[in-house]
């Protein structure tokens, strides 16, 4: 996908990777992508995603389909 932006001085500043970062920041903000998807559009691992979230204010949200793939993780990991 390619976006074009106006010729704008205020945007000339910002790096590809910049843009990248806010637009996937401002998705997930909005709920309409979730972390793995934002670290994916921004180009960077999981952690630094979130990093990024948290330096901009934007909790981080743990939904119950999270908490379902969490439980299950330490199911495989930890045996009853």
């Amino acid at each position: 996908m390619i976006l074009e932006l106006p010729e704008i001085s205020a945007i000339r500043r910002f790096s590809a990777d910049d843009l990248r970062l806010e637009l996937a920041c401002a998705l997930y903000a909005r709920d309409r992508i979730s972390a793995v998807t934002g670290a994916d559009i921004a180009g960077i691992d999981l952690v630094s995603f979130q990093c990024a979230l948290h330096e901009r204010g934007i909790p981080r949200q743990y939904s119950a389909s999270d908490l379902k793939e969490d439980l299950a993780t330490l199911d495989k990991l930890f045996p009853a």
